[in-house]
């Protein structure tokens, strides 16, 4: 069912940049505005200035993000800042990371992936998008014709035969790229170009349904401007360099724009981790927290606790145990029974702990024509009894996303509420792995930011041209 293929990526001319750790970033969708100013200050080639660059009180039709990003791509590949592959390749990559005090290894490979909708069941996606978002990325990939940063997705393989064979291609080979980010986090990738791991990895992928971890509003926008190219090209025109010429070489005379560079992670990776995504409400008028706390207590038990900065971690580890079912930590993520647990933060420190009650008939609680394993998800109970029902936010104005905004912080979440630049603050527990794939194999989507696959693949080492 999913059809890769190698790619004649760009990557950075170690001769122009000597520390990848100076180029590259996460992706631009956990990147505020502070960030966005560090990263344009550290290096001018700094890949922020293609994937999300500023917005600027001037911009107009002729000179804007999208303009400009296009004039740095244009001046970089003329300058060899960026240089393409000499071969068609298929890319390993590993993450060396800590997550709870553990050292993790997370491998994936990074390659291109034939665009096909969601309706044929080839590829799978997870959560909703936002109209907003992919307008953006779609003005970006029409500018620049080119992907900066790659969809992350999902295969199943037991057996680890994708990994293994080309860990076994590259053996004692040091790797092509090898750097430590700004978190401790470590980054190392093998070009591959042998011709027989290529062909045994895409005979192994051939049967596995893909679902889509991070990057649905980039899958969504490849497959936006896929149809705007066949609309204009009544005769495609192949570009002269780039994944196109790959494309060609590969797949007969297909357009490279048939095809999206993704990175695919094994669901079985020992280094596969999923943090929550928390909820930041804002620009909901007269709020009455105390109002608001005992409307939620007609579904919910809700435990009050004082804040500070040495309880916070503590009462965040009891929400998660408490919605796993474990008694002391006894119990494991699989073993326990799922209950239904979120913290709720509005300022003064004080901090909710909001417990479904355990008596209620949460399916016709739920909206209707939605599945049992739908119905089940935190997300799914926190945004229709809670989100929706009290707060109002539902429908268009979840997606015009002026109320609502996502984070991974915990700390940073309080401190936006303190600081009044937000109302409300929703703490999460993890979404677990085998709850997306279930969601996304029978064709349904979660709530926006369901989840937050750890860590990031980072934005910059490959650029796939269209």
């Amino acid at each position: 069912m999913a059809v890769i293929i190698p790619i004649r990526g760009l990557r950075y001319n170690p001769l122009i940049v000597e520390d990848m750790a100076d180029v590259v970033t996460p992706p631009y969708d956990v990147i505020d505005s502070v960030d966005q100013e560090r990263y344009y200050r550290r290096n001018p080639f700094n890949i922020i200035r293609l994937e999300y660059g500023k917005i600027l009180g001037a911009d107009n039709e002729k000179n804007n993000r999208y303009t400009r990003a296009a004039a740095d791509y244009k001046n970089w590949l003329g300058q060899k800042v960026l240089i393409q592959e000499q071969k068609p390749a298929i890319y390993l990559y590993e993450q060396e990371f800590t997550a709870a005090g553990k050292k993790k290894i997370r491998s994936g490979i990074t390659c291109g992936f034939k665009l096909e909708t969601y309706k044929k069941g080839k590829i799978l996606p997870h959560e909703e998008t936002i109209p907003k978002h992919k307008a953006d990325r779609l003005q970006l990939m029409r500018a620049c014709q080119a992907n900066f940063s790659p969809v992350f997705s999902l295969y199943t393989d037991r057996e680890n035969r994708v990994i293994t064979t080309l860990k076994n291609t590259v053996k004692e080979t040091p790797p092509d790229i090898n750097f430590t980010d700004d978190y401790g986090e470590i980054h190392r990738m093998w070009v591959i170009t042998d011709p027989d791991a290529i062909t045994e990895v895409q005979r192994v992928m051939l049967d596995k349904r893909i679902f889509i971890a991070d990057g649905h509003h980039r899958y969504e926008t490849a497959l936006n401007y896929k149809k705007e190219r066949e609309t204009n090209d009544t005769k495609p025109q192949m570009q002269a360099t780039g994944s196109a010429t790959t494309t060609q070489k590969t797949m007969g005379s297909e357009p490279a724009y048939n095809y999206v560079m993704m990175t695919l992670v094994n669901i079985y990776d020992p280094g596969l981790i999923v943090f929550p995504t928390h909820r930041l409400i804002r620009n909901i008028g007269s709020l009455d927290v105390g109002l608001l706390v005992e409307q939620i207590k007609e579904n919910f038990i809700v435990d009050e606790y004082d804040l500070d900065k040495n309880n916070f971690r503590q009462l965040l580890d009891m929400q998660e145990k408490r919605g796993l079912g474990a008694q002391s930590g006894q119990k494991t993520q699989n073993e326990g029974e799922h209950h239904h647990v979120f913290g709720l933060y509005a300022g003064n420190n004080r901090f909710y702990q909001l417990t479904l009650k355990e008596d209620l008939d949460l399916a016709q609680m739920m909206p209707a024509g939605k599945s049992t394993a739908w119905q089940k998800l935190d997300v799914s109970v926190l945004h229709t009894l809670i989100i929706e029902k009290h707060l109002g936010i539902c429908g268009e104005l979840r997606a015009k996303a002026d109320h609502i905004t996502y984070t991974r912080g915990e700390e940073s979440a309080i401190d936006a509420v303190d600081r009044g630049d937000y109302q409300l603050a929703f703490f999460l527990n993890p979404t677990l792995v085998d709850e997306v794939t279930a969601i996304a194999g029978q064709g349904e989507k979660m709530p926006q930011k369901s989840t937050f696959f750890y860590p990031k693949l980072i934005t910059g080492l490959v650029i796939n041209q269209l």
